[in-house]
């Protein structure tokens, strides 16, 4: 397994901010988000990273930084080469969708390109 970065924040919207700019920041990938009801009274979100130690470091400085600039991180850590059983049996409970909520859409500008005939 590669290095494993979690950046724990309090409310989604810290937590997006936190995903974009680490993944902004270096050649790493979101592998799992977790939600938990009570940090502070809040919701809790942990985001997961994945890629080679030094590229996870530097995304989640990059993600803490900008995370903090919008609200509150409980806490952030990178794992340089999580155990076997950690990959295998904890994370898979933690796996994203392979889905985008942002989708290429069609231009109904009302504007027609001139297309030659």
């Amino acid at each position: 397994m590669q290095a494993l970065g979690l950046i724990e924040t309090v409310g989604y919207l810290t937590a997006v901010s936190a995903a974009d700019a680490a993944v902004k920041a270096a050649d790493v990938e979101i592998v799992g988000i977790e939600k938990v009801i009570g940090v502070s009274g809040y919701l809790g979100v942990t985001v997961h990273f994945s890629g080679d130690v030094a590229a996870v470091k530097s995304a989640v400085d990059s993600g803490r930084d900008a995370a903090e600039r919008i609200g509150k991180v409980i806490s952030s850590h990178v794992i340089p080469r999580a155990h076997q059983e950690v990959a295998g049996k904890l994370l898979p409970h933690f796996k994203l969708e392979k889905k985008s909520v942002i989708e290429d859409k069609p231009d109904h500008s009302g504007l027609e390109e001139d297309v030659e005939q």
